[in-house]
């Protein structure tokens, strides 16, 4: 099973720094590397795409949101 295929854990996504690359968002999304730049070529991308240079990036805030996860529910935090 490759990353790819394996996605993330919760953990995992609670910890992504605030703005992440393509590559990453293409495993949270369970999206091949391949189908990912594809959509984000084409502005079909399932989350905004910010362009940094020659690199594709995604906003933490936008991933967690389109995946439903709430960053004030951490598991363990306490509240």
């Amino acid at each position: 099973m490759t990353t790819t295929e394996q996605g993330m854990t919760h953990d995992e996504l609670m910890h992504l720094p605030v703005a992440v690359p393509l590559e990453t968002a293409n495993r949270a999304l369970h999206l091949g590397r391949t189908t990912g730049y594809h959509l984000a070529r084409t502005g079909r991308y399932p989350v905004r795409v910010l362009r940094h240079g020659r690199a594709y990036k995604v906003s933490r805030y936008d991933l967690h949101r389109h995946l439903g996860v709430e960053a004030d529910a951490a598991p363990g935090s306490g509240e």
